[in-house]
């Protein structure tokens, strides 16, 4: 997986985004992070290369934003961390394994 460091993306608040599989991170503030820190961070974007590649790029895409809306109608205090997608990322960003071992569609499963 490739990663850009850069002073644009990922947006304020956030240190990485994904996009087509292509990690950015914010300059300043990954250079911070201490080195396990990265590594679940990576770990955490690499589900979400999976899910893309699974769901292809534009259906992944258009999932998330539709789950993210619906969720920001419904709880906009939790709509991020509601997202099926984020939540299968944040569940296993701390295992190594799972990228290698993940089940199809695993972000619509219950764990």
């Amino acid at each position: 997986m490739k990663v850009i460091k850069n002073r644009y993306l990922p947006f304020p608040g956030f240190i990485a985004m994904n996009l087509f599989g292509v990690v950015f991170v914010r300059e300043d503030l990954w250079e911070r992070l201490p080195s396990y820190r990265r590594t679940v961070m990576l770990r955490h974007e690499a589900v979400h290369t999976l899910q893309m590649r699974e769901l292809g790029y534009v259906g992944f895409y258009f999932l998330y934003f539709f789950e993210w809306i619906v969720r920001l109608m419904r709880k906009p205090s939790s709509a991020y961390r509601g997202i099926s997608f984020e939540r299968e990322a944040y569940l296993h960003e701390n295992d190594p394994l799972y990228p290698s071992s993940r089940p199809h569609f695993a972000q619509w499963r219950r764990s």
